[in-house]
């Protein structure tokens, strides 16, 4: 059985990816929100990420990069700090 390869319009892919990485959903969402794949809106949101990246100065990039990692390291460490003490307070009564 042959597949034909689905077309889509560059704004739907720019909506999608829009949805993705500013709007906060996760791949199996705006897949389900545009009745997609979840691998396709993948595809859309990584090819973006790379565009953006090439775009962007090299100096200013690697810096960038790194302070994002620092702040999602910390948020992911603020997380479990606020797990802990939860745990910890329950505890005490």
């Amino acid at each position: 059985m042959v597949r034909r390869q689905r077309r889509y319009s560059p704004e739907l892919k720019a909506e999608v990816v829009k949805a993705v990485l500013e709007g906060g959903s996760s791949f199996s969402e705006a897949a389900r929100d545009f009745d997609l794949v979840p691998q396709t809106v993948h595809n859309w949101v990584t090819a973006e990420k790379k565009r953006r990246d090439a775009a962007r100065p090299a100096g200013a990039g690697g810096r960038e990069a790194e302070l994002e990692r620092r702040v999602q390291e910390l948020e992911q460490e603020n997380a479990f700090l606020k797990k802990a003490a939860a745990f910890f307070a329950k505890e005490q009564r």
